[in-house]
């Protein structure tokens, strides 16, 4: 039993190390999970709090993680974990009733699950927990000393360091769709033979003779029948298996006017840098110099500068006359634009629909370097 409850001790630690690990490098991800499920519950009160709540998570998980894997203060990790993941086995099942979201966020964007999928790994996660709480007196520390004090310190450093760079920066690791080197016209294409949704469909029908209304599906439903049974009503449709969808779908460029133009900017054998702006409102200052002049430098070369925001028209006004940006502005889903890149404001460098670049604006790059870099 001792060693069942090793290896699931390390197994629930390496589940707990690869969550927090996953959410810490992308503190911006976290917080817009925490925000949508904000959102979805009513609790828009605490949208504000949504920032240091993801981090909070991450950094627990990150934490019992370690401490599971070395099996360190495990008398009192194991019911620590045990009550984490009852909590969060009941929070699940109520969401993938509900399904409020669609995506849990339970790994960032490293490994994408479905609500019912969450579900069931956090039961598993539970039955994985139940030897190490029963044989927690059995389990002792791989390490001691110094380097118990290490096997502490080097995960605890390296985690904070990440969290904090991620945070000034871009993530280490860019598990979205929207990575260097994608083309994005082609991420978006449909194959011809994909798979696609599978509905099943409900009708109801009353007995002409009894009076008495029945359910049928559309593998059964009388509608030949009509000496017997008249129709009454349709019910919502049940998915039953999701068909194929593109790593990116829902992207568009949208002019003033209304008009898509995502054709014109994503196919031009052309450099095009795309400044991503979700909300103009709380979009960062802090480098708007710098930002303009490799604005003027790109449209004064005859290439393509132009913002992408999901903010009214009344926003871009007012921030085009706060920092004197001399492109113009596009439209763009506020979803697409935060998975594009985790940066309010960021660069994204594209040509032929592929990008080649990303920046978050504190890496702005000055003409002289962009010059070097991109147009030799």
């Amino acid at each position: 039993m001792k060693i069942i409850a090793r290896i699931c001790s390390i197994l629930l630690g390496i589940t707990f190390l690869f969550s927090g690990f996953a959410k810490g490098i992308d503190p911006l991800g976290s917080k817009y999970k925490f925000t949508d499920y904000f959102v979805a519950f009513g609790w828009d009160v605490l949208v504000p709090a949504a920032f240091f709540l993801g981090i909070l998570l991450a950094f627990a998980e990150f934490a019992i993680g370690v401490a599971l894997f070395f099996s360190i203060r495990i008398k009192w990790i194991s019911w620590i974990s045990l009550a984490f993941i009852l909590f969060f086995t009941g929070l699940t099942l109520h969401i993938a009733q509900t399904n409020p979201v669609t995506d849990c966020g339970c790994f960032g964007d490293a490994l994408k699950l479905t609500n019912w999928q969450t579900f069931y790994k956090n039961i598993f996660l539970l039955f994985l927990t139940i030897p190490i709480v029963f044989q927690r007196h059995l389990l002792k520390p791989f390490l001691k000393g110094k380097h118990l004090f290490l096997s502490l310190f080097l995960p605890a450093a390296i985690y904070i360091a990440s969290s904090i760079y991620s945070c000034q920066h871009l993530p280490l690791f860019d598990f979205r769709p929207f990575k260097a080197g994608i083309n994005i016209p082609k991420a978006m294409v449909i194959p011809p033979d994909a798979p696609q949704d599978k509905y099943r469909y409900f009708f109801t029908y009353r007995n002409k003779k009894t009076g008495k209304e029945k359910i049928f599906t559309d593998d059964n439903y009388p509608w030949q029948d009509t000496l017997n049974w008249e129709y009454v009503s349709s019910g919502e449709p049940k998915l039953i298996s999701k068909g194929y969808e593109p790593p990116i779908h829902d992207f568009f460029i949208e002019s003033p006017e209304g008009e898509d133009v995502s054709d014109y900017f994503l196919t031009e054998n052309k450099l095009t840098i795309l400044f991503v702006a979700y909300d103009l409102k709380q979009t960062s200052l802090k480098h708007s110099y710098k930002i303009n002049a490799l604005a003027n430098f790109i449209l004064e070369n005859n290439l393509n500068f132009i913002g992408l925001t999901a903010s009214p028209s009344i926003d871009i006004i007012k921030f085009t006359q706060n920092t004197n940006a001399p492109f113009e502005f596009f439209f763009c889903d506020e979803i697409t634009l935060k998975t594009v890149i985790r940066s309010n404001p960021g660069l994204v460098l594209v040509k032929n629909g592929t990008i080649l670049a990303k920046w978050h604006h504190n890496d702005t790059p000055t003409v002289k370097k962009f010059q070097e870099k991109w147009m030799k």
